[in-house]
């Protein structure tokens, strides 16, 4: 699995408004529909209202370039514009077959 955070930040609150605008357009959804993604969310930090943090997860790399090569992406990127956004990446991939941390502390 390839797990992606994006943090958006703009100014005047308009990362917040590009992610409303994601969420009622329906795009948001439509990406959750494409095969292979498994998450797509979008998060609020409580210290940084000019940042929303967006935790896109896919099963693989095939499934993350199909994505990356859809119509959809042209669609994110004029939002992007519109809002006067500027991102931070970071990548992480899962590995298969490696035991967890420790989970002691954790309570589920």
């Amino acid at each position: 699995m390839i797990t992606i955070n994006i943090y958006y930040k703009g100014k005047n609150g308009s990362a917040r408004r590009f992610a409303e605008e994601m969420e009622n357009s329906g795009t948001a959804e439509a990406i959750r529909a494409e095969e292979g993604n498994i998450r797509y969310e979008y998060f609020y930090p409580r210290n940084d209202c000019e940042t929303v943090l967006l935790i896109d997860a896919w099963e693989d790399q095939a499934a993350l370039d199909a994505h990356h090569a859809s119509l959809m992406m042209q669609t994110i990127v004029a939002l992007r514009e519109k809002y006067d956004l500027h991102m931070t990446v970071e990548r992480y991939v899962s590995s298969n077959g490696e035991q967890p941390d420790e989970k002691s502390f954790i309570r589920e």
